[in-house]
């Protein structure tokens, strides 16, 4: 590999934990004695594309650290697509730059953004490295067991459905029903992570809807009437992209206005939860809420696990290790090798690019039950040594 610089990005919705992987990106490349220096991408590729770049030898150490525990992403993001007429342009700023060394963290399109803007640089004669940092809170990334942000983010909605769950059984002469959204398009690892909230039988969620299954109205309505029947109100987590047995998503309900149009739900826009709060209440005239916090699973540091933060932060580390191993193309992985999590650990490991940008991971079968509207036992065992204890709260006798 040619001496030369580094730059780094991030792409995609955020995570609390982000910019922790960035700041291992970071100081391995600058304690490195094989990498000059690393510039940073403002708003992803658009910064390489706009020279706006950020010198990181310029960054003081100390707010280094504290970027580490601060949620979002430090360097601003972008859901730019690459078409063909950006690469000559993204290949002169790297020229200029003299950038051998190309990381970018995020999902499976930042992945195939470092796959094609490296192979395009090497195509024209220029040599460079690229390797991508796994991020996501949807957890649906190709290859790994799991993605840093996902424990953060799978705690948020536990730790909400445990709380808000307490608030639905004591409002239930009030409201009889309550749906909480994840974020989430094709993957229900989120919504399915409601279920460690669960103490004993009989706790909130009550019912998890996930895009790996069709939502079918007339067994969802026989479960919501059978659960309120027994427990006097209905907890409902959902995915935002649950899906029709015919494919369209549910957030496109058959739900029309006065008009017969369509109804999109409010402000503009439209949600799941919003469109199963109108099931229920046009079927049983009841009372009810729904929650759709969007962002906020995202960005939550108040909720971030101490685990995440750490492998956020080693993924960076290991990405650069295999940059100057000159071991490019891939995707940082973890593989969990303990055995029923005894200890829990995890190994690194990689999944070529190409791979990463071509798939997404739903959840296996096994983690789902046979109805459709839940998650195993052997689910709750992968998630529970992510997310980390929750608390104990305590009921009156009835």
């Amino acid at each position: 590999m040619q001496p030369g610089n580094a730059i780094v990005g991030q792409s995609g919705g955020p995570t609390s934990v982000i910019n922790a992987s960035l700041v291992g990106v970071v100081e391995s490349v600058l304690k490195s004695k094989k990498i000059d220096t690393i510039f940073g991408m403002r708003f992803g590729i658009e910064g390489v594309l706009n020279n706006k770049l950020l010198d990181f030898s310029k960054v003081d150490s100390d707010l280094l650290k504290n970027l580490k525990q601060t949620p979002s992403s430090a360097l601003g993001s972008t859901r730019l697509k690459l078409q063909e007429e950006h690469f000559e342009p993204i290949l002169k700023q790297l020229k200029k730059r003299n950038i051998r060394y190309f990381f970018m963290i995020g999902g499976n399109d930042t992945m195939d953004t470092i796959h094609r803007v490296v192979e395009y640089a090497n195509l024209k004669g220029w040599e460079m490295t690229g390797v991508g940092v796994p991020k996501t809170v949807d957890n649906d990334l190709f290859g790994t067991d799991h993605t840093p942000g996902f424990p953060s983010a799978a705690r948020y909605v536990a730790m909400s459905v445990l709380q808000g769950g307490l608030l639905a059984k004591n409002m239930q002469r009030v409201d009889q029903f309550s749906v909480f959204q994840t974020v989430g398009r094709s993957a229900g690892w989120l919504p399915a992570a409601a279920a460690c909230a669960r103490r004993k039988a009989g706790d909130p969620p009550h019912i998890i809807l996930l895009p790996e299954r069709p939502f079918i109205r007339k067994e969802f309505l026989a479960a919501v009437q059978k659960t309120q029947e027994k427990y006097g109100y209905v907890s409902i987590v959902c995915g935002e992209g649950i899906t029709n047995p015919d494919g369209s998503p549910v957030s496109a309900s058959e739900t029309k206005d006065r008009f017969e149009n369509v109804e999109f739900g409010a402000m503009g826009g439209t949600s799941a939860a919003m469109i199963l709060h109108r099931i229920i209440s046009d079927e049983f005239g009841w009372r009810g809420e729904f929650q759709v916090c969007e962002s906020l699973q995202m960005c939550a540091a108040d909720r971030a696990v101490k685990l995440d933060y750490q492998e956020a932060y080693n993924c960076g580390k290991q990405a650069v290790k295999l940059a100057i191993k000159g071991q490019g193309g891939v995707m940082v992985t973890m593989d969990r090798v303990s055995k029923r999590n005894e200890p829990y650990r995890i190994e690194f490991g990689t999944a070529a690019l190409k791979n990463v940008a071509n798939h997404e991971r739903p959840m296996p079968d096994h983690f789902i039950t046979k109805s459709g509207m839940d998650v195993t036992k052997a689910f709750t065992n992968y998630l529970n040594p992510l997310i980390g204890d929750l608390p104990d709260y305590q009921s009156l006798p009835k």
